[in-house]
């Protein structure tokens, strides 16, 4: 449905998005990933038609052909920083958005009190913006991008914000968004949430790209963090160190409940490590461990070094 062709993006000294490019399918939940300052919001609002590329291309495909820019009915966007009428009723704000998005008055406020009576805000749809938490004012906003059902939605960190309950509203919300035909992409700091709702995801580091793929590609690319967690007794200190020492091990921990995670190495075999420990100590249960995203995500954006300023004028 999208594609991003080797897009810049440059102000002044700041070389905000570098040459990025990848592709989104119709009907996938896309995550966008990277550290603050990373070019995220930047290339977001790109896709949303706020800004535009200094060189590169962005292509929507429709049923005519690619286009630059999806018509404003098509799309919707929440973007990192709220903007809503403070001094509004929820309806009102919510109506006004839908009828900006092409939608007559009285869709516009059906599909909102339809939206809000899902966000569990039913209650208050005369209460004026202001008066909402934080958190409430974060699912009007939702609402906001996507009562006029668009075909391709943009959430800038829809998970500010939310406590852990409304976390798991919102990824059903998102889950069930995908289902009723749009397309998703989102950037979030929460890679737990990620990895649950993901089906790809792009990693930017410094406006360049660090990891693009599924979430098991991106771990096959990383190439290390596999973890072979032993429940064992009469483990000694010198067992340890004997473990430690071998090949395919780059390290060992104690886990709180006394288990031992040993960490392997890339393409590192089972078989050998678990026959050498079972040489040193009882193995009384053993399974393996993936990495999860969020450790995925910490060693491989903390390994990426800053870049040096570059003078670069706009294109």
């Amino acid at each position: 449905m999208l594609n991003v062709a080797h897009v810049h993006r440059r102000f002044a000294q700041v070389h905000a998005v570098n040459d990025i490019s990848f592709h989104v399918t119709a009907g996938e939940i896309f995550a966008l990933l990277g550290p603050n300052g990373a070019g995220k919001s930047t290339l977001l609002r790109m896709l949303a038609g706020i800004t535009y590329p200094d060189s590169g291309r962005i292509e929507w495909q429709q049923e005519g052909g690619a286009v630059s820019r999806l018509p404003a009915r098509q799309i919707g966007y929440l973007p990192e920083e709220r903007g809503l009428y403070q001094d509004q009723p929820l309806v009102t704000v919510l109506e006004y958005f839908g009828t900006l998005r092409g939608m007559t008055r009285a869709d516009a406020r059906a599909s909102a009190t339809a939206w809000l009576e899902r966000l569990e805000l039913g209650g208050r749809l005369k209460d004026k913006v202001g008066t909402l938490s934080k958190g409430n004012q974060q699912k009007v906003q939702f609402a906001a991008a996507v009562l006029h059902r668009p075909r391709f939605v943009i959430l800038d960190e829809p998970f500010s914000g939310l406590d852990p309950l409304n976390q798991e509203l919102f990824l059903s919300l998102v889950r069930g968004l995908r289902d009723e035909g749009m397309t998703v992409l989102f950037s979030a700091h929460q890679m737990a949430l990620v990895e649950r709702l993901a089906d790809r995801l792009f990693v930017m580091q410094h406006g360049r790209e660090v990891l693009y793929g599924t979430i098991p590609d991106v771990r096959e690319r990383w190439g290390g963090g596999r973890k072979v967690v032993l429940h064992a007794t009469q483990v000694t200190a010198e067992a340890v160190q004997r473990v430690r020492a071998h090949p395919a091990a780059t390290g060992i921990a104690v886990r709180d409940d006394g288990t031992l995670e040993i960490t392997l190495g890339a393409s590192s075999p089972v078989g050998e490590l678990l026959a050498h420990c079972a040489q040193l100590f009882t193995i009384v249960d053993v399974r393996t461990e993936q990495p999860t995203l969020h450790e995925v995500y910490i060693n491989t954006v903390g390994a990426v070094s800053a870049p040096v300023p570059v003078l670069a004028e706009v294109a």
